[in-house]
């Protein structure tokens, strides 16, 4: 794919950096996405600069694993020769960032190979001898608008957008980097410091997480409806103005896994799944519950196929304070008085041996993981006796109930446990390829548990653009990038 050229390395200099002693706006953000961004960053600064300012930059190129360069201001060609002898130039571009203030002592731009960019922190600058920007926050979107330039215009450049600790999971194991990938992808931070449309109709592609978005669900008796912050409310808005962006995915596609229950009834079409297999896969039983008071509630349980102990959930599955918020029951009298939300689904407890298959569908493409998961039936049951049999209650995010005895292993790249069940990987492959097909979705994941005695494989949970923290960056990010690029073709009507 492509050509030669392209940003091979970016100097900031500390005028674009540091504002008296403090750090500049946006300089925070830039380091933080440059960082991970496989383009070779350093930072420049005069010989003659303030004790306190090197220091606040030493600590700088610490954190962020920056390159330093002490340059002379009359010698400034000493200084491209360093940073080309650092970076080992081979024909690509090295963008010299500076501010306006410093502007007079930029090395020429016709350097080949060298490139100036300045940042107009005043307002002032009009004869810029570079690329002008006005905020460091652009200086990405300028990396990828040259990239496409001088490497290829084939370039797909994937602008993304999700809450920072989640960009940070990502982009550190390499997963977003602003240099092209092997088969042509770019990735651009897209951020509300600048105005979104114009980052908008720069990308080929936006891939999100949504569901970190969501401000409230409302309900009615016959649906639900997603409200998201206003920000997503206005990506939302101006995607809906660019009917050529691809999205991964559109929103609508998202709502089933936000809703446990809707989640629920669409686990039951896999009822009707052909396959080879011995085995079952299916949803557990199921039953919502709008009042803990209903006096029918233990007949309902019982026509649900639902027997104590269950696990309660919310409705709501992620995107709210309390989506998490769960309890495991062992009296049909306790579910009065539930601090669980409602509405609620109350769900199978199936016994499975403390363990947890985690799937990943990226693409046409299938992993797992295998976790620690609750115990069986019976040892809740002996553990909750000593309380008198109370609700269980726990958050799901933070901490699950455990049986210490049962220990995992890590064994090369995935965990295993010294007696692992009957797990049946063509049958699960077969469920991914049903709910690929069914959500319309191109990165989820979904929990399997299997059952003592039936082996019965039955999802437990299924979420949009997991982390897949568990399998192996070498494995699990050209994974990542292949479903990206295969959703992209296929909007195009290119045959994959």
């Amino acid at each position: 794919m492509g050509g030669g050229g392209g940003v091979r390395g970016i100097v900031l200099d500390s005028s674009v950096i540091l504002d008296s002693d403090t750090l500049r706006p946006g300089a925070d953000y830039l380091l933080a996405k440059l960082r991970h961004s496989t383009i070779s960053t350093g930072l420049s600064y005069a010989a003659d600069l303030s004790e306190a300012k090197v220091s606040l930059l030493e600590k700088l190129a610490c954190e962020y694993s920056l390159e330093r360069f002490v340059y002379d201001p009359s010698c400034m060609d000493d200084t491209v020769n360093a940073v080309f002898l650092a970076w080992e130039n081979k024909g690509e571009v090295i963008l010299n960032v500076v501010s306006n203030y410093n502007e007079g002592i930029v090395p020429k731009s016709s350097i080949s190979g060298w490139m100036n960019v300045v940042v107009n922190v005043d307002g002032t600058s009009k004869n810029p001898s570079g690329i002008l920007i006005e905020k460091l926050e652009e200086l990405p979107l300028t990396i990828c608008e040259l990239n496409r330039k001088q490497w290829s215009e084939d370039l797909v450049i994937v602008g993304y957008i999700m809450k920072p600790s989640r960009v940070e999971d990502f982009a550190k194991r390499g997963a977003f980097p602003l240099k092209p990938t092997k088969d042509g992808l770019i990735f651009l931070p897209l951020t509300f410091d600048l105005p979104m449309l114009h980052q908008l109709k720069k990308v080929d592609i936006v891939i999100h997480k949504a569901t970190d978005e969501i401000s409230s669900i409302e309900r009615s008796n016959s649906s639900s409806n997603i409200i998201y912050t206003a920000r997503m409310l206005e990506l939302q808005r101006y995607i809906g103005e660019l009917p050529d962006c691809c999205v991964i995915d559109p929103f609508d596609n998202i709502f089933p896994v936000v809703d446990r229950l809707k989640i629920q009834e669409i686990l039951l079409g896999l009822s009707d799944l052909k396959t080879e297999s011995q085995h079952k896969i299916r949803g557990a039983y199921f039953l919502k519950v709008d009042n803990f008071e209903d006096a029918q509630l233990e007949q309902r349980l019982h026509k649900a196929k639902l027997s104590l102990p269950s696990i309660v959930k919310p409705q709501v599955a992620c995107g709210v304070a309390d989506a998490h918020s769960m309890a495991i029951v062992f009296k049909d009298a306790d579910f009065v008085g539930l601090s669980v939300p409602l509405p609620a689904v109350v769900q199978e407890y199936v016994d499975h041996s403390s363990t947890l298959f985690k799937f990943y569908v990226l693409g046409e493409k299938v992993f797992y993981a295998v976790k620690n998961s609750t115990p069986n039936a019976d040892f809740l049951k002996n553990s909750s006796e000593k309380n008198g049999f109370k609700p269980l209650l726990f958050d799901s995010l933070k901490s699950l109930p455990i049986d210490g005895n049962n220990k995992l292993s890590e064994t090369g790249d995935r965990f295993k446990i010294k007696e692992q069940p009957d797990l049946d990987i063509g049958l699960v492959t077969d469920a991914a390829t049903y709910l690929r097909r069914v959500l319309d979705l191109t990165i989820f994941g979904f929990d399997v548990v299997i059952q003592e005695g039936t082996l019965d494989h039955v999802i437990v949970d299924v979420n949009y653009l997991p982390s897949f923290k568990e399998v192996p960056n070498e494995i699990a990010i050209p994974a990542f990038w292949d479903a990206i690029r295969m959703k992209y073709q296929l909007s195009k009507g290119v045959h994959v």
